[in-house]
This record gives C-alpha cells, sequence and structure tokens, in this order.
C-alpha cells in the first residue's frame, strides 16, 4: 500500500485531491497521509459515514439516498463531486459500501462497494464486489480507490 501511495503522490506532481469516505472510514486518507509530503497533495476527507453528512455536508440529494440508497452509483458519483467542490481540489475519490457482517435496507450483497472519481474534466464510477469479513472488504477497497486514483491522475497528466 505504501509503495501504491507513494506512486499517486509523484503522479500527482502538485494537484491536489479530496476523499469522501463511508464503508473505509477514513482508510484512504490513513493509507496516503503515512506517507511523507502528502499534505502537499492531499486537502483532507470527509467521513460521510451516515445519511445525514453525505446529504447536509456533501450535498448528496435526498432523491439519491431516498430512490437508490446509500450505497449506489449514483450517490458515490454525488459524493466525490460534493467533496471535490467543498475542498476545491483537482481529484477527488469517494467510496460507499457495505462491508458486513449485514446487509442495508436495500438488500445489497455485502462486499458490493461503489467508488467515485470527480476532476476537473471527467466524473465516473465503478461497482466492485470484493469477498471476505468486514476488515478485507475494507482493506479491499482502500486499494482499489487508490488504483483508481492513480489511474485516473496518470490518465489526466499531460
Amino acid at each position: 500500500m505504501m509503495n501504491l501511495c507513494s506512486d499517486l503522490l509523484k503522479a500527482l506532481d502538485g494537484r491536489t485531491f479530496a476523499t469522501a469516505e463511508s464503508c473505509t472510514g477514513g482508510g484512504i486518507g490513513a493509507a496516503f497521509t503515512a506517507i511523507a509530503g502528502s499534505s502537499k497533495v492531499y486537502k483532507g476527507g470527509i467521513i460521510s459515514y451516515t445519511n445525514w453528512v453525505k446529504e447536509h455536508v456533501l450535498g448528496v440529494d435526498a432523491h439519491i439516498l431516498k430512490e437508490h440508497g446509500a450505497v449506489s452509483e449514483e450517490t458515490a458519483m454525488a459524493m466525490a463531486i460534493g467533496v471535490r467542490r467543498l475542498l476545491q481540489t483537482d481529484f477527488a475519490v469517494s467510496v460507499t459500501g457495505i462491508a458486513g457482517p449485514e446487509s442495508d435496507e436495500f438488500n445489497t450483497p455485502v462486499g458490493t462497494v461503489y467508488i467515485g472519481l470527480s476532476s476537473t474534466s471527467r466524473c465516473f464510477v465503478k461497482k466492485f464486489i470484493f469477498d471476505g469479513d468486514r476488515n478485507t472488504i475494507r482493506r479491499l477497497s482502500v486499494e482499489a480507490s487508490i488504483k483508481m486514483l492513480l489511474g485516473c491522475v496518470e490518465g489526466e497528466k499531460i
């Protein structure tokens, strides 16, 4: 994980990013800030573990949460856009999912995770289904988030 975070730091090359985390509970921010020099590019993150925070801090529309649920493509997209706008960064990554041991009110299977990315030029979401216990799902979600962000940053390098 340290190598991945170091690669991301180099690839950002002074550009900034932020995180909006739900099921990972700040794991992306913790992994990245373990790298010396991360403060030059990581502005911060919002741990949006409740729908109230998703709606009232990140700006996720209440209709999205009601119709699609907190663990959805639509919510992940809105979280990424919201945190990038809020913290005024070049890139943002969001993660929302079911780490278990139980499902949500929409019966979303445990291990379902949506990772959203927002940049100045594009936004997209990818769905993952991870196997394992709660800690494994959270760890895999953090790793996938950093890999996706790295890919996005490298894709936008001039």
